[in-house]
C-alpha cells in the first residue's frame, strides 16, 4: 500500500486517467460488451452521424486484455513521472492534445473507409512516452522476462517502428496510426513547452 501511494503522490491526473483507462476498458472487456461497440471511432460518416464524442471515449476502451495491458504498462512506466516534472495542467494538457490530434489525424486519415474502426489509449501514450523521453533521456525500463534494462528511448522507437508497419499492414482494429500522431505530438509539445529540450534529450542520447 505504502508502494502504490508512493507511485500516485504528486500525479493525480496520471492515477485518475489510469483508474479510468482500466476500469472502462475492464467492463468493456467483461462485462459490458457493448460499450466496446458504442465507442468505437469510425471516421466514415462521423459528422453525419454526429458521434463526435467517439474521438475521445474511444480512447478508454481496448481490443483486448494484451491490447489494455501493454498500455496501461506503458503509461504507469512513464506517466506518473512525467506528471511530477512537468506538474499537472502540462500533464493533462499533453494528454489531452495526444488524445484528440491522434484521433482527428485517424478520422481524417480514413474518412473514405467505410469498414474502418478504431480504439484504444495508444495516441495519448504515446504523446506522453515520448515527451517523457524528452524529459528524461537517459531513462531505461525493465520489461519481463528481459534481464537487462531497456533505454526507453530505444523502446520508444521500437515501439513506433512496430506502428508504422501495423499501420501499414493494417492488423486489427488498434489505431496504430494514432501512436505515430502521438508520439510527435509528445516531441513537439515539449519542444514548445520548453525551447531547446528536445536538442538536448538528443544530445544526451548520442552523448554530445
Amino acid at each position: 500500500m505504502n508502494a502504490l501511494l508512493r507511485l500516485t503522490d504528486n500525479a493525480p491526473a496520471a492515477t485518475l486517467l489510469l483508474a479510468a483507462i482500466l476500469v472502462v476498458s475492464g467492463l468493456g472487456l467483461t462485462r459490458w460488451p457493448a460499450l466496446v461497440e458504442r465507442q468505437l471511432l469510425r471516421p466514415f460518416g462521423l459528422a453525419r452521424r454526429g458521434d463526435w464524442h467517439t474521438l475521445i471515449s474511444s480512447g478508454f476502451i481496448h481490443a483486448d486484455i494484451a491490447h489494455l495491458a501493454f498500455n496501461a504498462f506503458t503509461f504507469w512506466a512513464f506517466g506518473f513521472g512525467l506528471e511530477r516534472a512537468l506538474g499537472t495542467p502540462a500533464f493533462v494538457a499533453l494528454y489531452a492534445l495526444g488524445l484528440l490530434v491522434s484521433s482527428g489525424t485517424t478520422a481524417w486519415l480514413h474518412r473514405k473507409q467505410p469498414g474502418y474502426a478504431s480504439l484504444g489509449a495508444s495516441g495519448a501514450i504515446c504523446a506522453v512516452l515520448f515527451a517523457s523521453i524528452v524529459v528524461f533521456p537517459t531513462s531505461s525500463i525493465f520489461i519481463l522476462p528481459i534481464p537487462v534494462p531497456i533505454p526507453a528511448p530505444l523502446f520508444a522507437v521500437l515501439y513506433l517502428v512496430f506502428s508504422v508497419w501495423a499501420s501499414r499492414a493494417r492488423t486489427g482494429r488498434i489505431n496504430h496510426d494514432a501512436h505515430i500522431a502521438g508520439a510527435l505530438t509528445g516531441v513537439l509539445f515539449m519542444a514548445v513547452l520548453a525551447p531547446g529540450s528536445v536538442g538536448r534529450a538528443l544530445g544526451s542520447f548520442f552523448g554530445a
